[in-house]
């Protein structure tokens, strides 16, 4: 059975110096930043894999899921795109989509 309750989500604003030393490699990020989550269709994060996947096959870098998603979102911001009209998340990925000049409608 799929669970269905919405989580509440707490958002924290870091900076690298209030960061505390734990295991694993350290982040590293040039602004500000807040961990967030959010629901992912398994379809989305298995697309983002063979993304990351198929991206170090060609090019020898490794983009995690994280900044995938981070470049699409700035990608998006710096486009200027108006996207305020958009009434629902079909909507808005219908828009998008247009836009990158896809046949999704």
């Amino acid at each position: 059975m799929a669970n269905t309750q919405a989580r509440q989500v707490s958002v924290r604003a870091t900076t690298r110096s209030q960061q505390r030393a734990g295991p694993g490699r350290p982040p590293v990020h040039n602004e500000t930043w807040s961990k967030v989550s959010v629901v992912l269709f398994d379809r989305q994060v298995h697309h983002l894999d063979r993304l990351a996947i198929e991206i170090r096959g060609k090019s020898g870098r490794l983009l995690n899921r994280a900044e995938i998603i981070r470049a699409l979102i700035d990608g998006l911001i710096d486009s200027g795109m108006d996207i305020t009209a958009a009434a629902t998340e079909a909507d808005l990925r219908a828009r998008v989509a247009r836009r990158l000049g896809s046949g999704f409608r």
